[in-house]
């Protein structure tokens, strides 16, 4: 079963913190990767962050250093924290599942519905 189920998004002003969660089947929580996304109006989705299965992670420069991935296997559960958050940083976030990419859009992914930040200054 391909369960993937975001939740925690919300608006918080400029410098605030978020923390984002994916629940997830036994089936996408186990592929070789799981990410989140985003997609602010009018642009491409982008990747943010990744996290494999040997442990490592993959961050794109605009958040390094204020968001951090995790994941709960106890819970099927995939996190995203962000700190520090900009105005810049609204956008639709979406989590991923996939055994070839989690920060580009490409292969065969597993996707969430997505759920909304908003960043006001």
């Amino acid at each position: 079963q391909v369960q993937l189920v975001e939740s925690g998004g919300g608006s918080v002003q400029a410098g605030g913190s978020l923390r984002l969660s994916c629940a997830a089947s036994e089936y996408t929580y186990s592929r070789r990767c799981m990410g989140w996304f985003r997609q602010a109006l009018g642009k491409e989705r982008e990747g943010v962050i990744a996290i494999y299965s040997d442990g490592s992670t993959n961050i794109a420069d605009s958040v390094n250093g204020r968001f951090t991935i995790s994941k709960d296997n106890a819970k099927n559960t995939l996190y995203l924290e962000m700190n520090s958050l900009k105005p810049e940083d609204t956008a639709m976030y979406y989590c991923v599942a996939s055994d070839d990419y989690c920060m580009l859009v490409l292969g065969k992914q597993y996707w969430g519905q997505g759920t909304q930040v908003t960043v006001s200054s």
